[in-house]
């Protein structure tokens, strides 16, 4: 059987690397070919009020900072040419001398001063953001949170105060869910390591590392029960992967320990090095994190499964970098446009923020927390606890959907102020009414026949006024009415 195993493992990772079968990669659908003891832990998505919720989130905030906020991405008049909270890997001829010595006693300077848990909470609540993912300590091991087993901690620093615990508690009167980001990289433990133990000095170095990682992470649970959730990251090393059993039995404690946990699908890997999804196609987690900084062509690419994207505003960088100069910055426009096209797909988005080393969060940050704070203000009726329309895209825009309310959010309004959109005959509904969300006034709605033979879409023409000027995107809200298959208009006779 050992070999039988082997030869469909595989058989399944060619079959699962081949561009044509990544949908077929998230069907849950699909009876198991492979015997695993450490696969995903569920057939079906979740169906608890928790994850109902993190379903309706929509708009999230996500914040990385730590030590490497002091540096901010330069040090000596040089640039550390990389996302700037990894500048501790800066190496070779451009780097600083003795740089990771002098990046390492870095803590001893952290003391954020402006730092104010209760002001970036209420920012992010202007924005419209529904949960926040925190960093309690990035790859180079720093904990913003007085962890009691290791020394490189807050409690170490001129600032001394728990950070985390200020974050949970601010956010958490704001009404906004915390979820907590953890790396499993920790380059500042002895026992950690990337690669493969070679001996039995590193093998029992690295169990060292995972006792270590375990107790840090049933702390975090203890410390702050009012988290929703753990955020993982740098799951992706040799030596982490090759842990399934230990991993699969670790996410099953965590989840005993904090009822309703939330764990995304980048925690840990099958038996056969799989991760996200298993080697039977089966979603390692609660929700897919394979969309970080893009987002799915169609809707086709995420299937059923839970999903969010979390991107920048710069290209790639998460942490602080003091030199934005030389980078596109996305505007409100354009992650507007993002929120609409992941919530269209069942996805949530979630925009990080990046504050300096005395916890200021920059002008450029600010102006899209205020921004598209204040479109949501109007607009977020066609976001929160909203789903996939089960329509094909529109030109204008993104269709999403609640209860008997379908939504369009126009980005390209036609030169001749006409929208029209296709109902599919089979779609069950058709609209009744329609208004802009902005003030509720109707709008001309009329079924237009287009006069195409065996089209399979009815058209509904939307009059925007002449005196409606949008300088942003705007929103339809459509009232769906249930269409009689018993009657003519239905659909058009058979042929």
């Amino acid at each position: 059987m050992k070999f039988c195993c082997r030869t469909f493992s595989f058989v399944a990772a060619i079959i699962l690397n081949m561009n044509f079968a990544y949908a077929q990669q998230n069907d849950n659908s699909k009876n198991d070919t492979i015997p695993l003891r450490y696969g995903a832990h569920r057939i079906s998505a979740r169906k608890d009020t928790m994850m109902q919720r993190w379903r309706d989130y929509g708009l999230g905030q996500f914040i990385h900072w730590g030590v490497y906020a002091i540096p901010g991405g330069h040090w000596e008049n040089k640039t550390y040419h990389g996302a700037s909270e990894w500048i501790r890997t800066w190496s070779g001829p451009a780097s600083p001398k003795d740089w990771k010595s002098i990046y390492d006693q870095l803590y001893k300077q952290f003391n954020p001063v402006s730092f104010k848990a209760s002001e970036w909470a209420k920012q992010a609540k202007t924005m419209g953001a529904k949960y926040v993912i925190f960093t309690t300590k990035h790859h180079d091991g720093f904990c913003l949170w007085p962890s009691k087993y290791t020394n490189y901690t807050i409690a170490n620093t001129p600032y001394r105060k728990d950070i985390v615990k200020e974050i949970v508690e601010a956010y958490d009167a704001e009404g906004i869910d915390v979820y907590l980001y953890f790396s499993i990289i920790d380059w500042n433990h002895s026992g950690y390591s990337s690669s493969i133990p070679k001996n039995q000095a590193d093998s029992m170095a690295y169990e060292r590392f995972k006792k270590f990682t375990r107790n840090q992470l049933i702390e975090l649970l203890d410390r702050y029960p009012k988290a929703k959730g753990l955020w993982f990251d740098g799951s992706w090393d040799a030596a982490w992967i090759k842990q399934a059993a230990f991993t699969n039995e670790l996410e099953k404690e965590l989840r005993e320990l904090h009822p309703g946990l939330i764990i995304g699908s980048r925690f840990r890997a099958d038996d056969y090095g799989k991760r996200h999804f298993d080697s039977n196609g089966r979603m390692m987690g609660d929700y897919e994190q394979g969309w970080e900084r893009k987002l799915p062509a169609h809707i086709d690419l995420v299937k059923t499964n839970d999903w969010d994207a979390v991107m920048t505003i710069p290209p790639n960088q998460w942490g602080y970098n003091s030199d934005w100069q030389s980078s596109y910055i996305k505007t409100p426009y354009d992650l507007t446009d993002m929120l609409m096209h992941a919530v269209s797909m069942n996805g949530n988005l979630v925009i990080n923020f990046g504050p300096d080393g005395k916890g200021n969060i920059r002008d450029e940050e600010d102006n899209v927390a205020v921004k598209l704070g204040a479109w949501m203000d109007i607009n977020h009726e066609a976001v929160y606890g909203t789903t996939y329309a089960n329509l094909p895209k529109p030109d204008y825009g993104y269709f999403t959907k609640k209860d008997n309310k379908l939504f369009l959010t126009v980005f390209n309004l036609p030169l001749n102020r006409l929208v029209r959109i296709a109902i599919p005959k089979n779609f069950g509904s058709a609209p009744s009414k329609a208004n802009l969300l902005s003030n509720m006034n109707p709008l001309a709605l009329k079924r237009t026949d287009m006069g195409l033979d065996r089209d399979q879409n009815i058209y509904y023409d939307v009059t925007i006024p002449d005196h409606f000027h949008a300088k942003d995107p705007f929103v339809i809200v459509f009232e769906l009415k249930q269409l009689d298959k018993d009657k003519k208009d239905y659909g058009d006779s058979k042929i």
